[in-house]
């Protein structure tokens, strides 16, 4: 089955940002899309998302597209580490890969501590997308050089995308459905 998950970032929620709008659009191409809300700033630490995620890890499959924004993208990094399973496709947004500087890095901390296991994220997922902003004022361009690098994938750069929110323009974010629809 196809289907989705969109992984929102600290202090973020479901109905933020382009998530209403993706999730619309992935569900005209017949997927099943998830948007849960993990704790934050509140019991924000890996093993209270990785308890969230469990209800959602039985769909996972050769047709998941997983998508993280923020910090829930070096969380869908941590994900990619644990698969047992080779998914459809993996989606960075803005993610932090632990170089600084951060603006919240002890946040991000104990999610992007220690190193991740990039051979093993490499092998998790057919297409990898990765998209940064050279102006994000929470995680530097750097973080998104790094997981391109990392995963074999063309890093997305984008000017003036601040840090694809709400408040930086972002309600709809067709780019990123552009790319999606050479997958689908």
């Amino acid at each position: 089955m196809k289907n989705a998950l969109i992984i929102h970032g600290t202090e973020g929620y479901p109905e933020e940002n382009w998530f209403p709008w993706l999730k619309k659009q992935l569900e005209q191409y017949g997927y099943k899309v998830s948007v849960p809300k993990f704790p934050t700033p509140k019991n924000q630490t890996p093993k209270h998302w990785f308890e969230t995620l469990k209800p959602y890890e039985q769909d996972f499959n050769n047709g998941t597209i997983l998508i993280g924004h923020s910090y829930g993208g070096a969380f869908l990094l941590r994900i990619l580490e644990k698969l047992h399973i080779k998914i459809h496709a993996a989606v960075f947004v803005a993610a932090s890969a632990g170089i600084k500087p951060i603006k919240y890095y002890e946040v991000d901390r104990p999610l992007v501590e220690p190193e991740f296991d990039w051979r093993k994220i490499r092998t998790s997922a057919k297409h990898f997308f990765v998209f940064h902003s050279e102006d994000d004022p929470f995680i530097c361009v750097e973080n998104g050089e790094k997981i391109a690098k990392e995963v074999g994938a063309e890093l997305i750069r984008l000017k003036d995308a601040g840090h694809f929110n709400a408040r930086s323009g972002y309600t709809k974010f067709e780019l990123l459905m552009e790319k999606l629809k050479t997958i689908l």
